[in-house]
């Protein structure tokens, strides 16, 4: 939206995005959200379970990224020169950013457990049905 609004400011913001300090961030996000899942065009990939969970995992880091892109170049360049400066992480926002990460998986974990993955109802049509007196 940034080309076609004609504003100079998001013009910038964008400019500001692909070639400033973190140029890196930026490309990994094209990377990891348009290059990477374009191997989902072949049948080969689609078919191996071990190659979809390795491209779901980049992509997931990607849409990370989108979020981490937003938000640090918008605190990177304000509107005041006064606040310009690089962002350097601290040992409390790492703990939050691994706080989520283990809040997520503990939820996800209890929600396995309260309703398998597996439908107990197809297990059961699957396991052969024990004979009458002569199984265990």
């Amino acid at each position: 939206m940034a080309w076609y609004s004609g504003l100079e400011a998001e013009r910038y913001m964008m400019w500001n995005r692909m070639t400033g300090p973190y140029w890196w961030s930026y490309a990994l996000l094209i990377v990891c959200n348009i290059a990477v899942p374009q191997a989902l065009w072949s049948r080969r990939v689609r078919a191996n379970v071990f190659l979809l969970w390795i491209l779901s995992l980049v992509i997931n880091v990607g849409m990370w990224l989108e979020r981490y892109v937003i938000v640090i170049t918008s605190l990177h360049r304000d509107f005041l020169p006064s606040s310009w400066g690089m962002y350097h992480p601290t040992i409390w926002d790492w703990a939050t950013f691994v706080g989520t990460i283990g809040l997520f998986l503990s939820l996800l974990f209890l929600f396995i457990r309260g309703l398998p993955m597996i439908s107990i109802f197809e297990m059961r049509t699957l396991v052969p049905q024990a004979r009458r007196g002569g199984g265990h």
